[in-house]
């Protein structure tokens, strides 16, 4: 008798573990929703129609220097809208740690879209987001439900259909909670944002499979504007990066961010907008998800001798990137990566992962050849994610939202770049290369410190700690 419960104890595992294989399995390598993971035409452009924006925090006499262009212009952009708007933003919320102010960016452009809308109550506006606002569906969102009384289409993009980015325990996720949701009375201290809501156990396990819409997108029938900043009060004064393109990726981008609101629910979008004719010799594109991975590969293995790479990064760990500027750097092409040191996130103190090891192994696989500098402002963050290389005659950008991780950039998450190819002498390059060198330079305040400053003993044992995650897909990069 007990060796007759001993067997079907035995097969009962069996069954259970071959049930978790093949759920970890299909979801890591299943099939990505139409779209998603896209690339448009290359078209080209003029001058005017390429504009770059940031936002920077440095430091000067002891004393905080910040310049807001994104979001001055992200409020403009709502402002000459005529036909439609469409948002697409990870975080968008005025949760942060207590006692301590920030600019209420959040309420601005809220308070910016009712209004706009007010005045043109047939003007079609949607404000497409994620889950972690909602602390996974555990809380409102004041800002959100105040623009769905004035008419705003809000849809928060469902992540399930998406690749699972950690295998090990989505399979696990899967199998046995995802079945419960996550909405209820949460009960647990919110450990995203000490002023924001209680969370439920069940948004709590939710947050595990770390996946999400990271997007940072503004849509009009004029222009759109992708970039790496949150229109986040606790990130307001982060540094980011963003480009405007105006008319010839208005198409291409309704596509892409319909086909992220399709996660959730099928969303009625604007009308595809007319194209105007091409012109100029500044190419551009838009990029998304692992077609981010694939220009930024190609691009930087097309270096040559004597060009000059630049990285502005917050999180800089995917494997083919970083292999590309080392050999990059090996063979002559100057390499220079400006990078966040991942000890603040916030207001929690953070270990340095991945940068910190990340850099060890870029100084010490080319010989000292990349030159590496820090962000120097805390606890601000440096939250840019951009791509520039400077060729003999000609340049290419690549930036957006996306960090150059195999989480941001391998099909898990949702991320939107644009690549833009223009001559030395056009403006969009001169704009990028002043901007570098400012920062890197630390022109008219600190932006910037020696490698040397930030490098740790432990950059080693950190380095092996990276590896052992990286191995089981265990991190948020």
């Amino acid at each position: 008798m007990k060796k007759r419960n001993f067997n079907k104890w035995k097969v009962f595992t069996i069954v259970v573990l071959s049930i978790y294989t093949v759920t970890m399995l299909w979801h890591y390598f299943k099939p990505i929703p139409e779209n998603i993971s896209y690339q448009s035409d290359t078209y080209r452009v003029n001058d005017d129609q390429v504009d770059f924006y940031y936002n920077v925090t440095g430091e000067k006499n002891g004393e905080k220097k910040f310049t807001d262009q994104i979001f001055k212009r992200t409020l403009e952009i709502i402002d000459e809208a005529d036909e439609f708007i469409v948002l697409d933003y990870f975080l968008f919320n005025s949760y942060h740690e207590k006692k301590k102010e920030y600019p209420a960016i959040t309420d601005k452009i809220t308070k910016k879209l009712i209004e706009k809308k007010k005045a043109n109550p047939d003007m079609k506006v949607i404000f497409i987001s994620d889950e972690v606002n909602t602390s996974y569906l555990s809380h409102e969102v004041p800002q959100f439900e105040q623009m769905k009384k004035a008419g705003i289409e809000v849809v928060l993009t469902n992540t399930d259909p998406l690749r699972d980015s950690t295998p090990v325990y989505s399979g696990v996720w899967r199998m046995f909670f995802q079945w419960f949701g996550q909405s209820g009375n949460g009960w647990i201290p919110n450990a995203l944002a000490e002023t924001a809501p209680d969370m439920t156990l069940r948004s709590y396990l939710k947050i595990f499979n770390v996946k999400a819409n990271h997007r940072k997108t503004i849509t009009t029938e004029k222009t759109a504007m992708i970039s790496s900043a949150n229109p986040h009060d606790a990130s307001a004064e982060f540094t980011n990066v963003a480009f405007e393109v105006k008319n010839v990726l208005v198409n291409d981008m309704l596509v892409s961010e319909k086909a992220a609101a399709n996660t959730r629910r099928e969303v009625e979008f604007p009308e595809k907008v007319k194209k105007p004719a091409e012109r100029g010799d500044i190419k551009v594109r838009l990029l998304t998800e692992n077609k981010i991975e694939n220009a930024l590969v190609k691009e930087i293995n097309n270096s040559k001798k004597g060009d000059e790479i630049w990285v502005a990064i917050f999180y800089l760990a995917d494997r083919d990137i970083v292999d590309a500027l080392t050999d990059a750097a090996n063979r002559g092409a100057k390499t220079n990566i400006i990078m966040d040191t991942n000890k603040h996130s916030f207001g929690q103190k953070k270990n340095g992962l991945p940068n910190i090891p990340m850099s060890e192994e870029l100084k010490e696989d080319s010989d000292g050849k990349i030159n590496i500098r820090w962000f120097a402002p805390t606890p601000e963050q440096f939250h840019a994610k951009m791509l520039y290389i400077k060729g003999e005659q000609e340049s290419t950008i690549i930036s957006g939202s996306a960090n150059f991780t195999a989480r941001n950039i391998g099909d898990f998450n949702l991320e939107s770049d644009v690549q833009i190819t223009a001559p030395n002498d056009k403006e969009i390059v001169q704009d990028v290369d002043q901007y570098f060198h400012t920062l890197w330079e630390n022109k008219g305040a600190e932006y910037t410190a020696d490698f040397d400053e930030h490098y740790e003993d432990t950059a080693t044992l950190k380095r092996g700690v990276y590896t052992f995650q990286k191995l089981l897909n265990l991190t948020t990069y």
